[in-house]
């Protein structure tokens, strides 16, 4: 199943849910339930943005020896891609 990256401007967090490509999720409530993650104090109706860098299939043959993921990217900011070149 794809995954996607969605923003919420209200408290800047970006969180990544799978769902099925015709699906969307239009609020924090709904992606905080997607993803399983409490949504504190931001309303459950702020609006959430999908990002462009979502919609990656994850299979488990293409998640390498299973040993832990490679670090995040040295710039704190996260690579769109992945494959920034700075780690």
């Amino acid at each position: 199943m794809p995954t996607y990256d969605y923003r919420c401007d209200t408290n800047g967090r970006v969180l990544e849910v799978s769902h099925r490509m015709s699906e969307k999720l239009s609020t924090w409530g709904e992606l905080c339930a997607r993803a399983g993650v409490d949504r504190g104090e931001t309303p459950a109706e702020a609006p959430v943005q999908r990002l462009a860098t979502g919609g990656n299939v994850i299979r488990s043959s293409s998640q390498g020896s299973g040993g832990a993921p490679a670090s995040a990217c040295s710039t704190g900011t996260g690579c769109p891609t992945g494959f920034c070149g700075l780690n």
